[in-house]
């Protein structure tokens, strides 16, 4: 999808393309967040449900669901006409393949690792700080590199598996990675290690090939688990200075974050 006649709406925080509902798990129904988008004066408004993944049914739409999400997502487009756009999009994880449906946008985001060659399987990066370590050292020995290199090198071809329009929240797994005085990063590794910056650089010189959005994120900051956007300011930096595009995202599950802090970063768009 072409979202370049989006891009001064966003940068004026009057278009949010990541969004969830109760769908998936989000907090509010369809018919709320469009009417919450609405009364702040969005003018494009994307519903982004979680996809289906097969090896993880706690969070994402069910296959026998996304029907039901589609038809109410288009009948509050019709309902909006002349007020309001809304797209119906989807957030799809990079191990579950390509999306089951046409949406009218994908987000590509990466959830999941594969540890199956340690013995594994497929292992969720984000669900709690005990679980990202519980995998480092299960999977890799107490090497955390070693699985940040593995989790870059699947976000390397999150386009290539989903299709992806937009690339969500790039380096999520930093989720878990602030602490200490002023929620400053370094808790679980050194995001100033040559390793880290190998691996990140490496997904996103590929990544910057494909001529996908890169996703500003601002979730994680709204939901209090970090002090900065995902993806963090040097990865923004290079994905700029190497000529990327953006797109601002709230990356939504309530209807409270709409464009959350999207005037601190507009200038990047």
């Amino acid at each position: 999808m072409n979202f370049s006649r989006y891009s001064e709406l966003n940068k004026n925080s009057l278009a949010d393309f990541h969004t969830h509902t109760s769908y998936c798990d989000g907090g509010n129904t369809a018919v709320e967040m469009a009417a919450a988008a609405f009364a702040q004066g969005l003018k494009v408004y994307g519903f982004s449900g979680h996809g289906y993944t097969p090896y993880d049914e706690s969070y994402c739409m069910l296959l026998s669901d996304q029907e039901a999400y589609e038809a109410e997502v288009r009948a509050l487009a019709a309902e909006y006409t002349g007020r309001m756009e809304i797209l119906c999009g989807v957030e799809q994880d990079c191990l579950a393949g390509t999306p089951t449906r046409d949406w009218d946008y994908v987000i590509g985001s990466v959830h999941y690792i594969d540890c199956s060659p340690e013995g594994g399987g497929i292992v969720i990066i984000d669900e709690t700080k005990e679980i990202w370590q519980e995998t480092a050292e299960k999977y890799f020995g107490g090497d955390v590199y070693a699985m940040i290199e593995r989790y870059y090198e699947t976000v390397s071809r999150v386009v290539e598996m989903t299709g992806a329009d937009i690339i969500g929240h790039l380096d999520l797994i930093t989720k878990y990675n602030a602490g200490g005085e002023g929620g400053k990063q370094g808790a679980l590794f050194d995001e100033g290690h040559p390793r880290y910056i190998a691996a990140w650089q490496k997904a996103v010189d590929k990544l910057l090939q494909t001529g996908a959005l890169f996703e500003i994120n601002t979730g994680g900051m709204t939901r209090g688990c970090r002090t900065d956007t995902y993806p963090a300011k040097p990865i923004l930096d290079y994905i700029a200075a190497n000529g990327g595009r953006f797109i601002l995202s709230s990356d939504s599950h309530a209807v409270d974050s709409l464009c959350s802090r999207f005037d601190q970063y507009r200038r990047y768009l």
